[in-house]
């Protein structure tokens, strides 16, 4: 085959069944293969996309065509399929920059996901500027990839990891944030929507008031980004970063944003390929960006999937997205009440995509095996989220997550498992 394989998902995005009226609930999980499944005899029920989501079609096919048309290796080539894959990996570059609607491709660094996203700024960022008695401030409900990070940098240099606290309710407590954000503070690193809870955070307030210091910023927008249009020149955000496989695209794949100017500043991550300008024994100069940033072989195929998956959610529309998930999750709060031995972790302004519950007497871990009886598939245990669980006083939890494409009937079907758990496990 001769002819460069289509860019078109590059400049157009693909139109998804249940684009064209709101969202067609039903269009959409024809989308997805993994929906024809059943799961012990049962059709599957899957509220566990915010520990990955399943993946459409489209994605499938974007990737499997990479590997039979443009199998190679980027910007180190001269014959076709080289360059046949570098364009399309550098495709995807300019569609994740329009999609968060960065300021230059410059700014889209690929990487494995948020945790290295993460990883990457503290080390590289954070750390380098840190000194004894620095803070960095997060907030209670981060995931382990959002503490452990700073936590190691702050043991490092002798700073401080200090936290934003919040309520019964699940939302943050901001009367202390002036004390918090002072002239020690060297970063604000915050979850835009939390995977254990669905608490969506002001964070559109919080880089506010931490740029009128001076203080940077990182937004955790793995969450986030499946569920709410996202812009970081409108957030105002120093950093984010994103997870392709939280957003229907593939695993391994992910993507740190990050001002041009702080980008420019910061020591690469790792060394290798690609990653250079000159290398001798006795001096390495370092690539422009963002390839700086991106050592070794990249997850090409995984690249090109996560362009085919932003071009379905524009593609489904975001408004559309956060109606549907809205009336799911009003839905689950209602239907779950009525569970004898419920209660719900949290009662926020605002959530989306997530809701963690106990039940009085009841393991987590059990009831997940009982709902997967059902083909009912949750989450069971801390989330990666230890402290955010901790908060409401239990040790784990259960977790119904949803995504495009749940209907009101699976919620009805959990709620069913769950009164069989009751009802089994006494």
């Amino acid at each position: 085959m001769n002819a460069p394989l289509s860019s078109a998902q590059e400049n157009k995005p693909m139109q998804p069944a249940g684009a064209l009226q709101g969202l067609d609930v039903e269009a959409v999980r024809a989308d997805f293969p993994i929906f024809a499944q059943e799961i012990h005899g049962k059709p599957l029920v899957y509220l566990d996309t915010a520990a990955t989501s399943q993946k459409p079609e489209v994605v499938i096919d974007a990737v499997t065509k990479v590997y039979r048309e443009a199998n190679a290796n980027v910007h180190r080539g001269v014959h076709l399929l080289s360059e046949r894959a570098t364009g399309l990996y550098e495709g995807a570059r300019d569609r994740v920059r329009r999609f968060l609607g960065a300021a230059s491709r410059k700014e889209i660094v690929f990487v494995r996901g948020t945790t290295e996203a993460v990883n990457l700024v503290a080390s590289s960022f954070g750390e380098p500027r840190l000194e004894p008695g620095d803070r960095v401030v997060v907030t209670a409900m981060e995931h382990h990839s959002n503490i452990v990070p700073w936590k190691v940098a702050c043991e490092r240099k002798g700073a401080e990891l200090a936290v934003i606290p919040m309520d019964e309710n699940g939302d943050l407590v901001l009367d202390g944030l002036d004390e918090l954000l002072d002239e020690r503070c060297k970063m604000l690193a915050m979850v835009h929507v939390s995977n254990a809870l669905g608490v969506v955070n002001p964070v559109k307030e919080l880089i506010a008031k931490a740029r009128e210091r001076g203080i940077p910023t990182l937004v955790d927008a793995a969450q986030s980004v499946p569920h709410l249009a996202v812009n970081v020149q409108e957030l105002g955000c120093d950093f984010l970063a994103l997870s392709g496989h939280k957003a229907y695209g593939p695993t391994g794949i992910g993507v740190l944003y990050g001002r041009e100017a702080l980008l420019e500043g910061m020591r690469p991550y790792q060394g290798g390929g690609d990653m250079i300008a000159t290398v001798s024994f006795d001096e390495v100069t370092y690539n422009d960006l963002p390839y700086r940033f991106e050592a070794g072989t990249p997850n090409i195929a995984g690249v090109v999937g996560l362009g085919a998956a932003l071009d379905y959610l524009d593609g489904l529309g975001f408004d559309a997205i956060a109606a549907h998930e809205d009336e799911l999750v009003a839905h689950a709060r209602a239907a779950l009440a009525e569970v004898p031995r419920v209660r719900l972790l949290g009662s926020p302004r605002k959530q989306a995509g997530a809701i963690s519950m106990s039940l009085e007497g009841l393991h987590p871990h059990d009831i997940g095996t009982v709902l997967d009886s059902e083909g009912v598939a949750v989450r069971t245990g801390l989330h990666c989220a230890e402290p955010a669980i901790r908060h409401f006083g239990v040790s784990a939890s259960v977790r119904a997550s949803f995504g495009v494409y749940n209907r009101r009937e699976d919620i009805d079907a959990l709620v069913v498992g769950l009164r069989k758990a009751v009802d089994l496990l006494g």
